[in-house]
């Protein structure tokens, strides 16, 4: 009795959902293009062949696509971390650690536009909301869980200064490794997680470096280096890899 009301409701759904995938992949063709401090709903517009007027009925403003963007593009390599750790679960947190980096590597290489929106300089005037946290901790996630794991494991050697972790880390990566409620958080497990921030900077440094030109004439095989890198901030935290 109700499919006929329904009917419409459920088209207008997916033409909305149709129209937002184009949307989304106007803006992704004009972020390649021009960038991300150039980026504008009226050019997006343009690209579909629609009024700037009919567009901001789906994104009100130009830093709400950006919004949209940057959440995207953090679930996406938030997605390759999360496969790569699952692949290589069987090889050991430290093996996984690398395939990890080397699965969001390839990702950036791939999708360097993207990478350089959530990790290259941030856009002039923007100010990303809450909506973008959960996604963007999800890599760290990754990290955390894999040096969780390897304590439990036994085979994570004692690494670093002495600190004192509280307040380290966010409450969202910590419920993203198992603990919800941070106060419940065991020191020495704060302490570990915490050291996630060694893995996350030298990943995210390693494939800056390449991705922006900056081992032009430095490296004459830049995934060996990347794979040296990765397994050098491996051993500053306790994890050991072996590149053979």
């Amino acid at each position: 009795m109700t499919e006929p009301a329904t009917a419409p409701l459920r088209a207008r759904e997916r033409a909305r959902a149709e129209l937002m995938t184009e949307l989304l992949a106007a803006a992704r063709a004009r972020l390649e293009s021009e960038g991300s401090a150039a980026l504008s709903l009226r050019a997006v517009a343009r690209d579909l062949g629609m009024a700037s007027s009919a567009v901001y009925r789906y994104v009100p403003s130009r830093d709400a696509l950006l919004t949209l963007l940057i959440i995207e593009a953090y679930d996406a390599v938030g997605q390759v971390a999360e496969r790569a750790a699952a692949d290589a679960h069987e090889r050991g947190p430290a093996q996984a650690w690398l395939e990890v980096a080397r699965a969001v590597r390839r990702w950036a290489l791939d999708q360097p536009y993207s990478f350089e929106l959530i990790y290259g300089t941030p856009v002039r005037g923007y100010r990303a909301p809450d909506d973008t946290v959960r996604s963007a901790v999800r890599v760290w996630a990754v990290l955390v869980g894999l040096l969780l794991e390897a304590y439990g494991d036994g085979v994570l050697d004692p690494a670093g200064p002495p600190f004192d972790p509280v307040g380290r880390m966010t409450p969202e990566v910590y419920a993203f490794a198992g603990f919800p409620d941070p106060a419940a958080v065991p020191v020495e497990v704060a302490r570990v997680a915490t050291r996630s921030a060694t893995l996350f900077t030298s990943l995210v440094g390693a494939i800056s470096v390449e991705l922006f030109g900056h081992l032009h004439r430095v490296a004459a095989d830049p995934a060996l280096l990347f794979d040296v890198t990765i397994a050098t901030a491996a051993a500053g935290v306790g994890l050991r890899i072996s590149l053979d």
